[in-house]
């Protein structure tokens, strides 16, 4: 049975949402709405393993779950090495003949903590074996879940519980972690960096990377107002400010082709996107 479809312009959008409702996401999380993006995406024929973080604890408060795929949790370092094994183990059986052989699609997600910092080792040993599987990070720069602590991909400058800006400090003092440089770097079919805020341009590559033939990986940055310190109506457009600054640009790697994907006249002031936020006063 085919999925129903809305069409925005070229782009067809599936209606199901395999995030359901009801999930603890605070008002304006920039992570929920990727996430409902990407499933989107993804579609129904999925397994996902998702690390210890935001997504983990505000989608399956126990005894209830908002997903509506299969879905099983696993501790912050390990998300890839667990996918690993459900990939290889689907792949084995299906071709015992112990399952019927499908395109199920295996995807690992995890935050910025749990992908740059706790879960690299994992992650760089999954792509290095070429298991076929997407990773996809959530990266709202910093340890959001557990109180707003710095990872090595929170940006130079930004004041963080663990590297607070004051008299002596500017905040974090070392500068963002490139994990799409990083994955790229293991020569994988596939690498991007996405935004909900330009949201086809987020499903586009989620298709490519899912449709990869060997590992994929995708850095979507996401707009957290509680640890960033803005508004919670203003996600989108403080999203498309990162972008429009060359703060966080979007491009692919395909095949070790570089691609810009959204290239501004003209950038604007980077001035403009750190205003928006209390974490840069």
């Amino acid at each position: 049975m085919e999925e129903k479809t809305i069409k925005f312009g070229k782009n067809l959008i599936p209606m199901k949402e395999y995030l359901a409702e009801g999930h603890n996401f605070c008002t304006g999380c920039g992570e929920a709405l990727a996430i409902r993006l990407a499933c989107k995406a993804i579609g129904k024929n999925m397994i996902i393993n998702m690390a210890t973080g935001c997504d983990e604890v505000c989608t399956t408060p126990l005894p209830v779950t908002s997903w509506r795929v299969p879905w099983f949790h696993t501790l912050f370092e390990n998300a890839c090495a667990t996918i690993s094994g459900a990939e290889a183990g689907l792949k084995s059986r299906m071709e015992k003949g112990k399952m019927p052989k499908r395109d199920i699609k295996c995807v690992a997600m995890g935050g910025d903590g749990g992908t740059s910092d706790i879960g690299m080792q994992a992650l760089s040993g999954a792509l290095e074996r070429g298991h076929d599987f997407l990773y996809i990070c959530w990266d709202n720069e910093a340890y959001m879940n557990t109180g707003i602590q710095r990872s090595s991909s929170t940006p130079y400058g930004a004041s963080t519980t663990t590297a607070p800006a004051g008299k002596v400090s500017i905040g974090q003092t070392t500068w963002k972690k490139n994990m799409v440089e990083i994955a790229a770097a293991h020569t994988i079919p596939y690498a991007a960096t996405a935004c909900p805020s330009y949201p086809f341009d987020l499903i586009n590559k989620v298709r490519k990377g899912v449709e990869a033939k060997g590992p994929a990986y995708i850095h979507i940055l996401c707009v957290c107002p509680t640890g960033w310190r803005c508004p919670s109506n203003m996600t989108v457009e403080i999203g498309r400010l990162a972008v429009q600054t060359g703060v966080f640009p979007l491009y692919e790697v395909e095949n070790g082709r570089y691609r810009l994907n959204v290239n501004p006249a003209k950038l604007l002031p980077v001035e403009e996107y750190l205003k928006t936020q209390g974490r840069y006063r």
